[in-house]
């Protein structure tokens, strides 16, 4: 799993707002940041199909379960799409941490999108064989991938809530001196 290497650009997001002089500080878009939790709500419903798809690899499950459980999966990889089009469509009126989070996000979901409909194809070719290794490691892929993302996502929705936080404490500072 990536999760691990995903975070580190988070935090170093974090550190350079700290050494940024405040006048070169982008102000962050409301816009953006509800569209980027938005998408954490899709990722994490679309983290949560895939554990569940995951966990059927252990079970006798038929392939219509599998093919059930794509299709919400599918699903919310075209809502995060839809909600990835309308971020690019605004991108350029955010903060510098947002267009990062943008420019993130979108070759990720792209690689699930691939690796869904893969998956996808891969189960109407071969329905009686889903208890093979072939199709558990299309379905562990997806769940990796799916984790990835919500990881990323939501590691820049938390930056963005700890950021407005913390800018909050500093106008409250102002208020009092």
């Amino acid at each position: 799993m990536k999760t691990h290497k995903l975070i580190p650009g988070v935090a170093a997001l974090a550190l350079s707002y700290f050494v940024m002089p405040i006048a070169l500080r982008a102000a962050d878009s409301p816009e953006i940041a509800k569209l980027l939790a938005d998408a954490k709500a899709q990722a994490v419903a679309l983290k949560a199909d895939a554990v569940d798809m995951e966990s059927f690899t252990r079970s006798a499950s038929n392939w219509e379960t599998y093919l059930g459980n794509l299709d919400m999966i599918k699903e919310h990889v075209n809502k995060t799409g839809t909600l990835l089009t309308k971020l690019k469509d605004v991108e350029a009126s955010g903060s510098p941490w947002q267009q990062t989070a943008i420019k993130q996000i979108e070759p990720l979901l792209k690689e699930i999108a691939d690796n869904t409909t893969a998956t996808i194809n891969h189960l109407s070719d071969n329905k009686n064989k889903v208890h093979l290794p072939v199709f558990k490691d299309y379905v562990k892929a997806n769940y990796e991938l799916a984790a990835d993302l919500e990881a990323l996502i939501r590691g820049f929705v938390d930056y963005g809530n700890a950021k407005e936080k913390f800018e909050g404490l500093g106008s409250k500072l102002e208020i009092r001196d």
